[in-house]
C-alpha cells in the first residue's frame, strides 16, 4: 500500500481521550512558556479586581488608563503606585481583550468594575509591590502634561527613575529629626533675608526672587534656606543647572546640617545609587533634595520649601519630551501644594521679573551700597579692530585690558571668557569676507589646529584645498577664536604665566589661588581658590549679542555676570573688563550690576511687542505638508494668533553620514535634505491652558488616524528667532 493509500485510510480525527492523551504527553516532554493566565481560567481579586493601569506608551492618542483584571494572587501586590508588566497592543478578539506583548505600567488605580464591555486580561506580573508613582507625583505628572501638551506616560519617565531591584531590598530607615533653624549667616547682607529665613522656619510659605550678591556665599545661603524649611518640620527641595553646582550646595548643607538630613541627586551617582537615594526620598527617611533638573520631580513628603539656581540656564530644560523646564514644573508645586518658592541667580531672567511684577513673588535683594562693595570693578572696551593696541596684536587685547591681566596676575589668577569652543570655529574669506562653507553640505567650516586642514562642523569632512565659492579667493581670516587659539595667544602674550583651559571636552572645578590665566567657554568656568579671580576679561562680547534669537541680550548679560561674580569685589582689587560696545543695553547693566534693571526694561518691550512671557506660545514644526495639515485641524482658541509657517533649516548632523573620525563616513551630498516648516502659535496669558489642550488633542487625532507625517510640538520655545 502506498503512503497515499495510508494518508486515505486514517480516521478524519482522533477521538478525544486519544486526543487529550496527546496534548499531556507533548506538554510534559516541553515545558510550558511563560505566559499570563487568561480572564477565562484566572481566579480574580475578591474585592476592587479592576486595576486601571498607565502604560508605557508615550503616545497622546494613547493617553488614558487601561482596565486589566486583578488575579487572586496578585491582590496584595498591586497595589496603587506599583509597576506592573501587562499585554498591550492586539485589540479585542471573541469580547476579550487579549494578545499582544508585554509592556511595563503602573497601577494608578483599583476599582470594583470596569467599563470595558468584554472580559480584561489579567495583569501578567507585579514588577515591585514598591508604590513608586504616589497620588501627589501622578497629579503633578498630569499637570505638567497638560501645560506642555505632552502625554501623561512620557512625563511619568522623567519623573520615577528606572528601577534597581537592589535598591529597593533594603528597609527604610526612619526621618531624622528636624534641625534647629539656621542663624542668617550670609542672608544678613540683605534687608529681608533673615525675615524670609524666620517664615520658612515658622511653617509659612514666603515667594521669592533672589537676586545674589556677587562670590561664593550663595551656597551656603540657599542651603541655610533649606534648612529653615526642615526646620518647621516640613521638606525641601532645591534643582541647580549642573553636576557642579549641586556638589557646591551639597557640601554646604552637609557642613550646615551634617549627614542624614538630604541627599544628592545627579547622574554622576550612577543608576542603582541614585535610585536607591530616590527610594530613600519616596519612603519618607529623607526630606531634603539637592539635584539636577531630573530632580525637579522629587517626591519630597511634606513640601515646603522648592528652590532653584539659575533659572535661565538652557540646562533648566528637560531635552526630552514633553521637554519641560524645571522652572516651571517648580511654580506647579510651589501654586499647586501651597510651599515656598525660591528662585535665585546673579542674573534675572525676565520671567523672574514678571513674578515680580505680578505680585506673585517678592524680591530679595541687597542694597546697592552692598552691591557696590560686594561687586568687581566693570570697565569695558569697544571690540572693533580699531581699539586694539599694536603692541599686544598677539594676544587680540586692547590695551586696558593687556593692562588688567598684567596687574592682576601679581595678585592672582586670572579669568578669560571666550564665548567658542575649539581653535578657530568661524572662518571667511579676506578678500569678499564671504563666510567659509564646505562644499559638500554647506556647513561652515573651522579650523581644529594651526597644522590640520579645515573641517566642516556638520559632516566632518576634511577641506584641505578651500577656494571662495563666491570670489574664488583661497585666504582666510578668522571671524571668531575659541578657547584654544585665545590660550596659545596669551602663552605667547605672557610667556611665564601657565595657561589652564577648561570647556565642554574638559571642565576644571578649581584652580588654585597663583598667577594663572584660566582661558573658559561660558558656564565651565572653574572656582579660584582663595578669595577668588583678581580679575576677569569677557571677550568677543558680539558674539553673544548678535545671536538671532530673542533672549541674546539676555543671555549675554547672564553669562557675563556668572563670570564677573568669581571675581574678587573692588575693594580687594577685583577689576572686569568685557569687549564689547558701551552703549548697549546688557554692557550698561553690568557696568552697573543692574540685572533686575535690565529685566525690567526687557519685560516692558515684551509687553508691547506681545512675546513671552507676558504672551504664551508654542511651535508646531515638521514636514511643510503636515505642519499645514495641522494648523487646517487644530481647533485653536479664538485669540490665537498664527505666525508662520516659514522654513527652517536643520543642521546637518554627523550621525546621518557615520560618526567623524571612521571610515563610514559618507559625503553630505548623499544624504538628502529635508525641508521642514516652523509656525508659532500665540496666545495672551490666562489662554496658555487652552492652546496646550487644542493642541494635543489635534495631535491625539492626527496620530489615531494616521494623517501623514507627525508634527513636533513644543510649548514655550527656548529659541522663536
Amino acid at each position: 500500500m502506498s503512503s497515499d493509500d495510508e494518508r486515505n485510510e486514517r480516521p478524519a480525527a482522533e477521538p478525544p481521550e486519544q486526543l487529550a492523551l496527546l496534548r499531556e504527553t507533548v506538554r510534559k516532554r516541553k515545558p510550558p512558556k511563560a505566559r499570563p493566565r487568561t480572564w477565562r481560567n484566572a481566579e480574580t481579586a475578591a474585592e476592587l479586581p479592576v486595576a486601571r493601569v498607565l502604560v508605557d506608551k508615550g503616545l497622546v492618542h494613547l493617553d488614558r488608563y487601561f482596565d486589566y483584571a486583578v488575579p487572586a494572587a496578585m491582590d496584595a501586590d498591586a497595589q496603587p503606585g506599583v509597576r506592573v508588566r501587562v499585554r498591550f497592543g492586539a485589540g479585542e478578539r471573541e469580547g476579550r481583550r487579549e494578545g499582544g506583548g508585554l509592556i511595563n505600567g503602573f497601577v494608578v488605580e483599583r476599582a470594583a468594575e470596569s467599563d470595558f464591555p468584554g472580559a480584561l486580561a489579567p495583569i501578567a506580573q507585579v514588577l515591585s509591590p514598591e508604590r513608586v508613582l504616589t497620588p501627589d507625583l501622578l497629579e503633578l505628572c498630569r499637570a505638567v502634561a497638560d501645560r506642555y501638551a505632552g502625554s501623561l506616560a512620557d512625563v511619568v519617565q522623567l519623573a520615577v527613575p528606572p528601577r534597581m531591584a537592589r535598591a529597593e531590598k533594603a528597609a527604610p530607615a526612619p526621618p531624622p529629626a528636624p534641625p534647629e533653624a539656621p542663624a542668617p549667616g550670609g542672608w544678613a547682607r540683605y534687608p529681608k533675608g533673615a525675615g524670609f529665613l524666620r517664615a520658612l522656619a515658622d511653617g509659612a510659605a514666603p515667594r521669592a526672587v533672589w537676586t545674589a550678591l556677587p562670590g561664593p556665599g550663595w551656597p551656603d545661603e540657599l542651603a541655610r534656606a533649606m534648612a529653615a524649611a526642615l526646620a518647621s518640620g516640613r521638606g525641601a527641595l532645591a534643582v541647580l543647572p549642573d553636576g557642579r553646582a549641586a556638589a557646591r550646595v551639597d557640601a554646604a548643607l552637609s557642613a550646615l546640617l551634617g549627614p542624614g538630613h538630604h541627599v544628592l541627586l545627579t547622574a554622576d551617582a550612577g543608576p542603582e545609587a541614585r535610585y536607591r537615594r530616590w527610594l530613600a526620598v519616596n519612603r519618607g527617611s529623607v526630606r531634603a533634595v539637592v539635584g539636577t533638573r531630573a530632580a525637579m520631580f522629587a517626591p519630597v513628603r511634606d513640601l515646603g520649601l522648592v528652590a532653584i539656581w539659575d533659572d535661565g540656564e538652557s540646562a533648566h530644560s528637560d531635552d526630552r519630551a514633553p521637554q519641560p523646564h524645571a522652572r516651571e514644573v517648580l511654580l506647579l508645586r510651589a501654586a499647586h501644594g501651597g510651599t515656598a518658592f525660591l528662585l535665585g541667580a546673579h542674573a534675572c531672567t525676565v520671567e523672574a521679573a514678571q513674578l515680580v511684577d505680578s505680585g506673585w513673588a517678592r524680591p530679595l535683594a541687597a542694597d546697592r551700597e552692598t552691591v557696590r562693595a560686594a561687586a568687581p570693578l566693570v570697565r569695558t572696551v569697544g571690540d572693533g579692530d580699531e581699539s586694539r593696541d599694536a603692541g599686544a596684536r598677539s594676544a587680540r587685547l586692547p590695551s586696558v585690558a593687556w593692562r588688567t591681566v598684567r596687574d592682576a596676575l601679581e595678585l592672582g589668577p586670572v579669568l578669560v571668557q571666550v564665548p567658542r569652543r575649539g581653535y578657530v570655529p568661524r572662518l571667511a574669506c579676506e578678500h569678499c569676507r564671504a563666510p567659509a562653507r564646505c562644499v559638500h553640505c554647506h556647513g561652515p567650516l573651522e579650523a581644529v589646529a594651526a597644522d590640520e586642514p579645515l573641517r566642516c562642523t556638520w559632516c566632518a569632512v576634511p577641506e584641505p584645498g578651500w577656494r571662495c565659492l563666491d570670489c574664488g579667493g583661497a585666504r582666510l581670516r578668522a571671524r571668531a577664536f575659541g578657547t584654544r587659539r585665545t590660550a596659545e595667544e596669551l602663552g605667547r602674550a605672557f610667556p611665564a604665566v601657565p595657561v589652564r583651559t577648561s570647556g565642554r571636552d574638559h571642565i576644571l572645578d578649581t584652580v588654585p589661588d597663583g598667577p594663572a590665566l584660566v582661558v573658559s567657554t561660558p558656564g565651565a568656568e572653574p572656582l579660584a581658590a582663595g578669595p577668588g579671580y583678581a580679575a576677569a576679561l569677557l571677550l568677543d562680547g558680539w558674539a553673544l549679542l548678535g545671536r538671532p534669537d530673542l533672549r541674546a541680550d539676555e543671555e549675554a548679560l547672564r553669562r557675563w555676570l556668572a563670570a564677573a561674580a568669581l571675581v574678587r569685589g573692588q575693594r580687594e582689587g577685583g577689576s572686569v573688563v568685557v569687549m564689547a560696545e558701551p552703549s548697549l543695553r546688557p554692557v550698561q547693566a553690568l557696568l552697573r550690576w543692574d540685572p533686575t534693571g535690565h529685566a525690567v526694561r526687557e519685560l516692558a518691550d515684551r509687553a508691547e511687542l506681545g512675546f513671552p512671557p507676558v504672551s504664551r506660545m508654542a511651535a508646531v514644526s515638521g514636514p511643510p505638508e503636515a505642519v499645514a495639515g495641522f494648523l487646517s485641524q487644530a481647533e485653536l482658541p479664538p485669540e490665537a494668533e498664527v505666525l508662520g509657517p516659514v522654513p527652517v533649516r536643520a543642521p546637518f548632523s554627523g550621525r546621518l553620514a557615520g560618526a567623524p573620525g571612521t571610515a563610514r563616513i559618507r559625503e553630505a551630498r548623499d544624504v538628502p535634505e529635508e525641508r521642514r516648516d516652523r509656525a508659532l502659535v500665540r496666545v495672551p496669558t490666562g489662554r496658555g491652558a487652552a492652546l496646550a489642550a487644542a493642541l494635543r488633542e489635534a495631535q491625539s487625532r492626527r496620530l489615531a488616524r494616521r494623517d501623514g507625517p507627525a508634527v513636533h510640538l513644543r510649548v514655550d520655545p527656548p529659541d522663536i528667532g
